[in-house]
């Protein structure tokens, strides 16, 4: 839940950290433009936001990749991890921290947390004989295959056996029982929480945690010939980057985790061998893990293997960060699969960000700089789109607090919507042709009002546009300087600040 007003409190988000062994795509954007979106939003409540990205760069096909190109894992993760790094600026993306998972920090938080869980008595050695995929870096029974392929990669999968240790999950299967049916929010949606249930109650195997197949990983403190099991290593990320072997109080600050943002692949990771790791080393488990599903194209899931790979450069250099924001927050539902189409895009842009959103702002500052000498009148206290306002911001609101960024973005088009409609009724061009001075300044002091307001609510998702707006607007600051729910009331500002029109800000894309 949002912050009371007032109150700073801390608000920790993470996306998961994205294996670089291929440039991004917009399935990885996907997650970090929602989890942006959402730190942004808590911080106009004045929240004290830790807002956590990164890389995962160990593992077997890390270590096989590198070797196909003749060069060590440390220089392929070098040159390849950067590049997430600059997605995320390219998306002004305002991560707190990017973690590597071959940093000094995480290695010796790592190394901690594994020590206490073997101290504890959940780690043991064994011989494990099963399916593993390269791709995945995960075991798979054979009823889990799909043709006796990876079901996620459709890949063949390899026999592996080994000495390793256990990690003992099935010793946690009524306490992740109890957990969930006490927080039921603490996976969501709620068909993923039924997922995670299911396999549950399926009952829990013990999983390796170490290899000695490979060398590209975290050494275990006890016994330095076997490395971590790349997820083993992984998800600690999320504990490493806030203190857990460096800085107690600040990891006690931030921890347990508002929300981890992932993709459904990777849920029982994150839903249950990671809340049971946590157990087992006397720690609090995610207060919410909530998977979203695949954006798929044409019906496919994105991926290398299926050849079908968009980068966001090349719909970033077409529709602007904002409009590449805006579709994928607005334009694909967080939680289950999307589908992206070009097509929709355009049609969206055009629709929403250069008719709707920018022809409002253009026509009303175009009109109150002709018409109030470039003065901003004063809205009235209870003029016709008060109401509309504070409707707006109720439903972003409430939709924000389930990560519904459709429905929370779709409240504040419709106040533009409902400003459009207002000047379509009131026709100001016309109060002014007739002389009539005042009716045109209360008209064209309503819909200042609700531009401020839009800008406002409308930050998080299109932060330059909504920046850009603010000042022409004459107002001081930016929206990201504002603190709910005080910011969003009406009537204050602008008036009598100095307009600019400015050049449109979305201007329309012809196919």
């Amino acid at each position: 839940m949002r912050s009371r007003p007032g109150e700073a409190q801390p608000f920790y988000v993470t996306t998961p950290i994205y294996y670089p062994n291929d440039v991004p795509h917009i399935g990885h954007a996907y997650t970090s433009v929602a989890a942006d979106a959402l730190a942004r939003w808590r911080r106009l409540w004045g929240d004290d936001v830790m807002f956590l990205t990164g890389t995962d760069e160990h593992g077997l096909k890390m270590q096989r990749t590198a070797e196909a190109e003749g060069i060590t894992p440390q220089e392929l993760v070098d040159r390849t991890s950067p590049t997430f790094r600059e997605l995320a600026t390219s998306l002004d993306i305002t991560n707190s921290d990017f973690i590597r998972t071959t940093e000094p920090r995480h290695h010796a938080a790592v190394q901690q947390f594994l020590q206490k869980i073997y101290d504890n008595g959940y780690i043991e050695l064994g011989t494990y004989e099963g399916l593993y995929c390269v791709s995945c870096e995960a075991y798979y029974t054979e009823d889990e295959l799909m043709d006796g392929n990876c079901p996620i990669h459709a890949r063949p999968v390899e026999r592996v056996t080994e000495d390793n240790y256990f990690f003992q999950l099935s010793r946690f299967e009524d306490r992740l029982l109890e957990h969930y049916d006490a927080r039921p929010e603490a996976v969501q949606p709620e068909t993923r929480r039924n997922e995670v249930l299911g396999f549950i109650k399926q009952g829990l195997r013990d999983f390796s945690v170490s290899r000695t197949s490979i060398t590209w990983g975290v050494p275990l403190p006890w016994d330095p010939k076997h490395v971590a099991y790349v997820w083993a290593d992984a998800l600690f990320n999320y504990c490493s980057a806030i203190g857990y072997a460096t800085d107690r109080e600040r990891f006690d600050r931030y921890w347990p985790v508002d929300y981890h943002l992932i993709g459904k692949d990777i849920l029982r990771f994150h839903a249950v061998y990671w809340p049971a790791m946590l157990f087992a080393a006397d720690e609090a488990p995610p207060k919410c893990v909530f998977a979203h599903g695949w954006l798929q194209i044409g019906g496919d899931k994105m991926s290398k293997t299926q050849g079908n790979v968009i980068r966001p450069a090349d719909l970033i250099e077409e529709f602007g960060v904002d409009g590449y924001r805006y579709h994928f927050l607005a334009d694909q539902r967080f939680g289950p699969d999307g589908e992206f189409s070009y097509e929709n895009m355009l049609a969206r842009y055009n629709a929403d960000l250069a008719n709707n959103f920018g022809n409002l702002a253009n026509r009303v500052l175009n009109m109150a700089v002709s018409y109030c000498e470039g003065v901003a009148p004063e809205a009235r206290a209870e003029g016709p789109l008060v109401e509309a306002s504070r409707v707006a911001f109720d439903g972003v609101q409430a939709a924000m607090e389930h990560l519904d960024f459709a429905r929370a973005f779709g409240a504040v088009w419709d106040l533009i919507r409902a400003a459009n409609s207002f000047i379509e009724d009131q026709e100001p061009w016309k109060l002014h042709k007739a002389g009539d001075t005042a009716a045109t300044a209360a008209v064209l002091g309503d819909c200042l009002e609700a531009l401020r307001i839009v800008a406002l609510l409308a930050s998080p998702v299109i932060p330059r546009a909504a920046a850009e707006l603010w000042t022409r607007l004459g107002l001081e600051g930016g929206p990201e300087d504002q603190r709910l729910p005080d910011a969003a009331a009406w009537g204050l500002g602008p008036s009598g600040t100095k307009l600019d029109k400015g050049a449109p800000l979305f201007p329309r894309i012809e196919s």
